[in-house]
This record gives C-alpha cells, sequence and structure tokens, in this order.
C-alpha cells in the first residue's frame, strides 16, 4: 500500500514526538494523554497539613492509597469514562472526611485534592482537558488556593529580580478552593528555567509567601497550591505555606516550599 506524503509526515512528527518524550523524562506526558486518545487518568493529593493520614477510596472500595500523610501524591492512574466516586477516611477507619464526584471523560486528567477547611477537611475537583502541542517541551503550571484563611490571592510566577510593582499576576484574584486557570481549562506553559512564587493579597502587592528561587523543568507539570501553616482551623489571616505537585516527579509527595 502507498502511503501518502501527508500520512508519512504525520508519522514522522508522532515518532519525533515520541522520541522526545521519551528522552526527556515525561513522567504522566505521553503521546496518547497530548492527542486526547488515553484514558481518562486521576491522581489525589493530601494537602492538609496536621491533618490525620488518610485512606483513599474509589466507588465505596479501598485503593491500594492506605494510610497516607500529609504531602502525598499519587501518581495518575486509569478510570472508566464515567463517574467515579472517591472519597477519603481518617486512616484504618471507617471516618469518613469527605468525598467528590468525578466524571471522567478520555484524553482528561483529574487531580482530587483533600484540603483543610474552617472547621473539618474538604475535597475538590480540578479537571485538565491536557491540551498539549506534541512537540512542546514547556512546563503546564496552575495556581490553586486552598487557604481558607487567605480567601483572594494573586500568585506571580516571575523570573526572582522582577518587582512586583510592575508585574502582572500570573494567576489573578484566586478565590479559596478554587483554581486559575479554572477546572475544565488547560494549565498555562512556561518555559523551563528558575522562577521565583510570590502570593500577595488580591488586587495589592503585599507579599504573604515569598518562595525564592525555584527550578522549573521543561515538560513539568506543576500545580501550585497555597495552604494555612496551621490546618484546619488556622485562625491567623494570610499565615500561608505552599505545596506543588508534580505530576513528573516519582517520589509521589509534593514539595513544600515555606516562605522565605
Amino acid at each position: 500500500m502507498k502511503l501518502s506524503k501527508t500520512s508519512i509526515l504525520l508519522g514522522g512528527i508522532a515518532l519525533a514526538a515520541a522520541a522526545m518524550l521519551s528522552a526527556c523524562g515525561g513522567g504522566d506526558d505521553s503521546l496518547a494523554a497530548r492527542v486526547g486518545l488515553s484514558k481518562p487518568a486521576v491522581r489525589v493529593i493530601h494537602a492538609i497539613p496536621l491533618g490525620p493520614n488518610i485512606d483513599v477510596l474509589q466507588n465505596g472500595t479501598k485503593t491500594s492509597f492506605l494510610n497516607e500523610p500529609y504531602k502525598f501524591v499519587s501518581k495518575y492512574f486509569d478510570v472508566d469514562t464515567n463517574s467515579q466516586l472517591f472519597s477519603i477516611n481518617v486512616a484504618g477507619t471507617s471516618t469518613e472526611l469527605g468525598k467528590v464526584v468525578v466524571d471522567a471523560h478520555t484524553g482528561h486528567k483529574y487531580t482530587v485534592v483533600a484540603l483543610p477547611g474552617s472547621a473539618s477537611a474538604d475535597m475538590l475537583t480540578i479537571d485538565d482537558p491536557y491540551g498539549k502541542n506534541i512537540l512542546s517541551d514547556k512546563a503546564r503550571v496552575r495556581g490553586l488556593n486552598a487557604s481558607f484563611n487567605a480567601q483572594n490571592v494573586d500568585m506571580y510566577v516571575t523570573v526572582p529580580a522582577v518587582d512586583l510593582n510592575s508585574a502582572s499576576p500570573t494567576f489573578a484574584s484566586v478565590a479559596y478552593k478554587s483554581a486559575v486557570p479554572a477546572s475544565g481549562q488547560d494549565s498555562i506553559n512556561l518555559d523551563g528555567g528558575i522562577y521565583r512564587l510570590r502570593i500577595t493579597n488580591a488586587g495589592t502587592k503585599t507579599v504573604i509567601f515569598d518562595s525564592g528561587a525555584l527550578s522549573l523543568d521543561n515538560n513539568a507539570d506543576w500545580l501550585i497550591t497555597s495552604i494555612p501553616v496551621d490546618g484546619i482551623g488556622a485562625a491567623v489571616p494570610g499565615k500561608i505555606k505552599v505545596l506543588v505537585a508534580k505530576a513528573n516527579d516519582n517520589s509521589q509527595t509534593a514539595l513544600e516550599l515555606v516562605s522565605q
């Protein structure tokens, strides 16, 4: 069978992309994910400082994620394309701390986050369509506010020396229990390099968190989550730290950042 020039070209691009992903160590960043053909995938994050260890359940059945501590980040795992119920219990008990439903679609990735509230644990889901060009090596980044004691924040991801007075927020007016870009939209793309994360009260230049220098790898996939330092029931406004969940990291933990 004679192949058309278009077929040969597309095949060559696909092979080149696969080789590039392999060489760069893309983790969960597969070619199938980039072209929207992968099975729906879910990861779970324990982002409750001082919270109990948790068991993760899917559709009422315990998963392999048991007795997981604060900062736990699972790898993405495949699920069926329908509604999936995820819940968390206090480890080794039937005491449920929270639950969410994931409406899973082909080609999408979902992040289920256990986060602190003013009086108890809470949960949310982020839907990531994962629309990334097959030849791109840019990092994908999203901000999440899980700090009930910092209800609206601006997040700046900049070159370290940038003066905030001349900068616009990378993620503006991020409300509690909200992500920017919003769930259902793609993360933003950034070049790999050295960055600095600063978080301010929304609409001001009053810095409440400063990471210092951070290294962002090519093809990284970061969820930057602000959380209260003191966990559930924290009372001090703006006293926050940050967890960075890295999908391309095999450690299955988040990078915890405290203000410098």
